[in-house]
């Protein structure tokens, strides 16, 4: 007897943080229940016969409501109700997740004498995601790249990039960023907003993210891809340096284009395969 419902996001997660309330035709309540890490409910309160309102609500989705029949058992079995996320975008289950860098990506793009542009990216880095499960705004992430790891396919470019004259990594070997926020950016767009230190300075960056879904892997578990980026302007951490050549043209530009590709798995560790 009772209640039994399952509540999903509209890419089949559970929501578990779902509340379930039921109203009569008077519009009295007469049963409130809350979803379980599964985001199932099931309760056994007896319901007279009859119709009733049911109404699914959780901070960060749309509330969804719907008509059931109680029958002469006392059973409501509402099904399957689907959340719509606030602003359209979906996330991942809440949790930890842990970026995997062999299936990742931390890419960088500057211009080059004003009419070309070199591509470079850091091979050697770490993150982790915490996915909120009430308050999305509250989910996390950090990320630790080790500046020695530059890669812009030429040694001699390569070995200037990581003197003092830019990312300097004797004395600073690392590049971290932490978030701060996270808010809506659009219908399928979101702006993480951190602190980004990097050559012994910290500046508040702005991340634009997609969330691009989530899928099994070979190994058991599950992945979700990200796709974000941003950009930076060099003297906004002590990178002054530059070589002007002729006709007063810069050598290399004064912003970055910062390109993230992003592969995390479920958990607080990666597979060992």
């Amino acid at each position: 007897m009772g209640l039994t419902a399952r509540i999903r996001t509209r890419d089949g997660w559970a929501v578990s943080h779902a509340v379930v309330t039921v109203t009569d035709m008077t519009g009295t309540q007469v049963l409130r229940a809350q979803a379980d890490p599964e985001g199932a409910v099931r309760d056994g309160t007896p319901l007279e016969p009859g119709p009733y309102t049911v109404i699914v609500t959780a901070v960060g989705y749309a509330p969804a409501a719907s008509s059931a029949i109680v029958t002469a058992s006392g059973r409501a079995e509402v099904g399957t109700v689907t959340l719509a996320r606030i602003g359209g975008a979906e996330l991942p289950p809440p949790g930890p997740w842990t970026v995997d860098p062999a299936h990742s990506s931390v890419g960088a793009v500057a211009q080059h004498l004003g009419i070309s542009s070199v591509h470079g990216r850091f091979t050697d880095f770490t993150a982790a995601i915490e996915v909120a499960p009430d308050d999305v705004t509250k989910s996390r992430v950090e990320a630790v790249i080790r500046a020695a790891s530059i890669d812009t396919g030429n040694a001699m470019r390569d070995k200037h990039l990581r003197s003092a004259d830019f990312l300097d990594v004797e004395r600073y070997p690392e590049i971290t960023y932490r978030s701060t926020g996270l808010t809506v950016a659009g219908t399928d767009r979101w702006t993480v907003r951190g602190e980004l230190a990097m050559r012994g300075v910290v500046r508040p960056v702005d991340l634009d993210l997609s969330y691009l879904g989530t899928g099994a892997d070979p190994w058991g578990g599950t992945r979700a891809a990200f796709r974000a980026t941003t950009q930076l302007r060099r003297e906004d951490f002590a990178m002054n340096y530059n070589q002007v050549v002729q006709a007063g043209i810069a050598a290399i530009g004064t912003t970055l284009k910062v390109e993230l590709d992003v592969q995390a798995v479920q958990g607080e560790s990666l597979p060992h395969a």
